[in-house]
């Protein structure tokens, strides 16, 4: 049965009948491949036609149906603007209404004079007279003679009864040509047996799929589609809370070192700091060394808000572990932040030993690999050496924490007793990836992620729920506020003298420009017009307000070597005004930098505008961010102006979610989860529910064929790792 079931929705849509290759094409332009595509190319919206009016009835700007017979029917070309123009005229047994298509002479073919219709859509007015244009329609008979007596059949009709869908679509392929394909597909489906348990259609109040597949493309009801539309959105949860699942029992069932808990040498770390931890950041560097004290595999995420102290916490349990004898890695995303992080290190760290306490002849050996260089401060070593020295000292299986970018998982590089893998700004790096850097052929090492966008606790369970995670909610007690304000237009030249200001003392600007929307969305293009963007405020900026400043650009048309350029630049102060998109790196670490200026704020998010206020405020020095906004939308000032009075980063992000949407989270969109469910990720109670749903059918899916099939499916077309 799961066999039958999977292989008719994994059906080619070149199977189907009566779909050619120009529609097959049309489709695929869809993103529908499948029987499976094409069932789950929900409608964006409905058009009520439920109505069935007389002409007599009709009102203007209203939205209803009539059956008439067509009493004349022409088409003529407009020369002025090179157009067909179809004109009909209706008539029942109450009235006459003229009804206008344009662009569609190939229905003089099916419309004659005579035939019977049920034409729907929104009735217009012009100089008092009313009028329908280009409605659709859909033919009842030919028979003149049958109209008293011709029967509905409202059950058949695709286009002009009822509620009506209204697809995305895309040229050559309109709603009406999705409905006229749909509708034999869905009859085809309704024959096939529910995947979902029936305990769990019961339990989750859900309607079975023979119903929902047939109320969400052709519902009874608004109440009835939004009941088949959280059916599937509810599916995609559940599945996904499985694979979640499954992760992690995977993730138990391998072997890990334990790494011993040694209360003192963490005191003796601590005792040499000169700031005391936050409560948050204590709890959290406890949950992640009773995690390195299992044996299996530690799978943790460490999600702190912006400037928070979460690479403290990071070095203290990298220093634990080789303390404990194996070696340790330290990822960032880019060389900058590798070489940040490993200036941190070595400051913090190199004075203890890994035999425990302060060192006298040196400390934890701490090593640098990006790309082009390898460095190393250890005992009677420090500065640079090469690649080569660097991957034989790790290959020794000598107890060492590796900084670097992804460089340190190349094949030539053998760890052979690495204990902890940290990353950093990344939300998952999966099981597979992990198996890579197998401790022997036995052991595989603790794996604790880095994030520092505050992910709120829908998303946290909803998509990373096979991770245990610490939160560092607080911010230290030194830090300064970061002095948030609204601009707008009238402000702007007061901006710029004040920036003029705080660069002659020294300090440094980071100014975001936003991205040019697109309805298309096309990653070539979203990089060229960004690029654009930022390119025509950098020129304005460098020609005409701050001629005699160091500028320097940023944005994702830059190779990586240049973007590495240009933020070492920065970092050295080499410039004083960057101008960038929304890469500027999160993470990066400049202290001398005290203004965040974002143009066009009011198209950020909030979660993504804390981020930006967060690359500020790292020194001692007083910061500011500034928001400039030329909208005149009401509600956006007002998000905007609460933004600027709320500085705690997961209260913005559950903001951020309701308003926005979980597509504005990183992974979100990468995941390849439909937008239906995605959206539904926002039901806390939703996500709690198919995750305690998905637990107990765990316990028996052996049982569950069917379900076994659709989840194996559903790992093919989602990618969570």
């Amino acid at each position: 049965m799961s066999l039958m079931l999977n292989s008719l929705f994994d059906k080619s849509i070149e199977e189907l009948k009566g779909i050619g290759p120009y529609y097959q094409k049309k489709l695929k332009a869809l993103r529908i491949k499948t029987i499976r595509d094409f069932l789950r190319h929900f409608p964006s919206r409905y058009e009520d036609f439920s109505q069935l009016k007389k002409i007599s009835e009709l009102e203007a700007d209203g939205v209803c149906s009539v059956f008439a017979k067509i009493e004349k029917i022409k088409t003529r070309k407009s020369f002025k603007k090179r157009l067909f123009i179809t004109e009909a005229v209706l008539k029942d047994e109450t009235g006459e209404v003229p009804v206008t298509w344009f662009g569609q002479p190939f229905l003089m073919k099916s419309l004659k004079a005579g035939v019977l219709v049920i034409v729907s859509g929104k009735v217009v007015s012009k100089e008092d007279k009313i009028s329908f244009q280009s409605p659709v329609f859909e033919i009842v008979s030919r028979d003149q003679e049958e109209f008293e007596s011709a029967e509905i059949h409202f059950e058949k009709l695709k286009h002009t009864a009822g509620l009506i869908p209204v697809y995305p679509e895309t040229r050559g392929m309109t709603s009406r040509g999705i409905r006229f394909f749909i509708k034999p597909v869905i009859e085809i489906a309704k024959n096939q047996s529910d995947f979902l348990p029936r305990s769990v259609v019961e339990k989750a109040g859900l309607l079975d799929f023979e119903n929902a597949i047939q109320q969400v493309h052709f519902p009874s009801s608004l109440e009835m589609a939004e009941k088949a539309r959280k059916r599937f959105a509810f599916e995609e949860i559940f599945l996904t809370q499985f694979l979640l699942l499954e992760a992690r029992a995977e993730n138990a069932s391998f072997k890990a070192p334990s790494v011993a808990i040694d209360i003192e040498f963490v005191k003796n770390i601590l005792e040499k700091l000169n700031f005391e931890l936050t409560q948050t950041q204590k709890n959290a560097l406890w949950e992640i060394i009773k995690n390195l004290n299992k044996n299996y595999p530690m799978n943790r995420l460490l999600n702190g808000d912006v400037g928070s102290g979460k690479t403290i916490v990071v070095l203290i349990a990298l220093a634990l572990v080789v303390k404990s004898g194996y070696q340790a890695v330290f990822m960032a995303p880019t060389e900058i932040l590798s070489r940040q992080h490993f200036k941190t290190a070595s400051k913090i760290l190199k004075e203890f030993s890994a035999k425990g306490g302060s060192a006298s002849g040196g400390g934890i050996e701490i090593a640098l690999l990006v790309s082009k260089q390898a460095m190393i401060v250890s005992t009677g070593l420090e500065g640079e050496l090469t690649k080569l020295s660097l991957k034989k000292i790790i290959s020794s299986g000598k107890p060492i924490l590796v900084v670097g970018t992804q460089a340190v998982l190349q094949k030539d590089i053998d760890f052979p007793k690495l204990g902890l893998v940290v990353v950093d700004e990344q939300h998952r790096f999966g099981v597979k990836q992990r198996q890579q850097l197998l401790l022997g052929e036995s052991l595989v090492p603790h794996f604790l992620s880095m994030s520092a966008t505050p992910i709120p606790r829908t998303l946290a369970l909803g998509l990373w729920g096979d991770l245990d995670i610490s939160i560092i909610s607080e911010l230290p007690k030194d830090r300064k506020r970061i002095e948030t304000s609204l601009v707008d237009s009238s402000g702007r030249q007061w901006l710029y003298g004040f920036i003029r200001e705080r660069v002659g003392l020294g300090e440094q600007v980071f100014i975001i420009c936003p991205r040019i929307e697109q309805a298309d969305f096309d990653y070539q293009k979203f990089l060229t017009s960004d690029a654009k963007s930022v390119k025509q405020e950098f020129e304005k900026l460098k020609t005409e307000v701050f001629k005699d400043l160091k500028l320097g650009i940023l944005h994702g048309r830059l190779k990586p070597s240049e973007k590495e350029r240009v933020m070492n630049d920065f970092f050295e102060n080499k410039i004083s005004i960057l101008v960038s998109t929304s890469v500027i790196e999160v993470g990066i670490d400049v202290p001398n930098a005290t203004i965040m200026v974002v143009e066009g704020a009011d198209r950020f998010g909030l979660a993504q505008l804390h981020q930006f206020r967060g690359r500020v405020g790292r020194g001692e020095k007083q910061s500011f961010c500034f928001l400039l906004s030329e909208t005149e939308s009401k509600i956006a000032q007002e998000r905007l102006k609460a933004f600027s009075d709320s500085y705690d980063g997961f209260s913005l992000a559950e903001e951020d979610l309701k308003l926005r949407g979980p597509g504005q989270f990183f992974g979100v969109k990468q995941s390849g989860i439909p937008d239906m469910a995605t959206n539904a990720l926002k039901d806390l109670k939703l996500v709690i529910l198919a995750r305690k749903l998905a637990e107990a059918c765990l316990l028996k899916f052996d049982k569950l064929p069917l379900l076994k099939s659709e989840l194996e499916s559903f790992r093919q077309r989602v990618h969570l790792e």
